[in-house]
């Protein structure tokens, strides 16, 4: 489940970054900062948007789950982001060619941290939310995941096919 999440969050990312456009490197940096922002927002509207349906949820079970639908996807963002910010610290430093053993170190063991409470916390929403949801609805949610996954996949598919021909325009 984990590594099924860090792909669906690569592939956000990845995504959101085939937009950004030619500049100077600030402005590089800001749309990749906005574009995996928006994308996670349209992943989480889908979920959002296809739970009751997708779950054959009452309203008042829908009400409930909804919030912590969302909490498990900041929870899984979250943990992807911080992350992703850590290991690039780490990168950094190992290239920079002039880092202490000390500043790796450190740097290593702030991913550590996050290898270890990340994880944790995607575990506590997804217990919260399994708590309102029966076990069939469990078993749909996690289909509906499944879901939103492959059609990322095949978006991003698409995108890497799509690339060299804009490319070629330009």
């Amino acid at each position: 489940m984990k590594g099924r999440w860090a792909v669906l969050a690569g592939t956000v990312l990845l995504l959101s970054s085939l937009n950004v456009s030619a500049g100077d490197e600030d402005e590089r940096a800001s749309s990749r900062r906005g574009g995996p922002d928006e994308a996670f927002r349209l992943v989480d509207e889908y979920m959002v948007s296809n739970l009751q349906s997708s779950l054959g949820l009452s309203d008042e079970t829908s009400a409930k789950a909804i919030p912590l639908v969302k909490d498990l996807q900041e929870a899984r963002r979250g943990f992807f982001v911080e992350r992703g910010k850590a290991l690039r610290r780490l990168r950094g430093l190992l290239q920079s060619g002039t880092a202490t053993r000390e500043e790796v170190l450190s740097a290593l063991d702030a991913v550590k941290k996050i290898d270890a409470a990340g994880p944790v916390r995607i575990r506590e929403a997804q217990e919260a939310l399994d708590a309102i949801l029966s076990p069939m609805e469990q078993a749909k949610y996690r289909v509906l995941e499944l879901d939103v996954e492959r059609r990322l996949r095949d978006l991003m598919g698409r995108a890497r096919r799509d690339r060299p021909r804009r490319e070629e325009k330009r």
